[in-house]
């Protein structure tokens, strides 16, 4: 059962996940063989201000 952990930053409509979800669970069909029904995604969405890179919190850029 291949799993597959994505981590985002929240903001995208349930279209993009939903074509992001549909899209890597053909992606690992094609390069492991598994069948489509034993693939999991798991979507975590993170806020702005709970997610930093060098320092800076996201929510903070402008």
């Amino acid at each position: 059962m291949p799993l597959v952990h994505i981590e985002l930053i929240e903001g995208r409509s349930q279209e993009q996940l939903k074509h992001l979800v549909e899209d890597v669970t053909k992606a690992v069909t094609a390069n492991t063989g598994a069948p489509k029904e034993h693939v999991h995604v798991v979507l975590s969405e993170m806020r702005k201000d709970r997610y930093a890179v060098g320092g800076v919190l996201k929510s903070d850029e402008k």
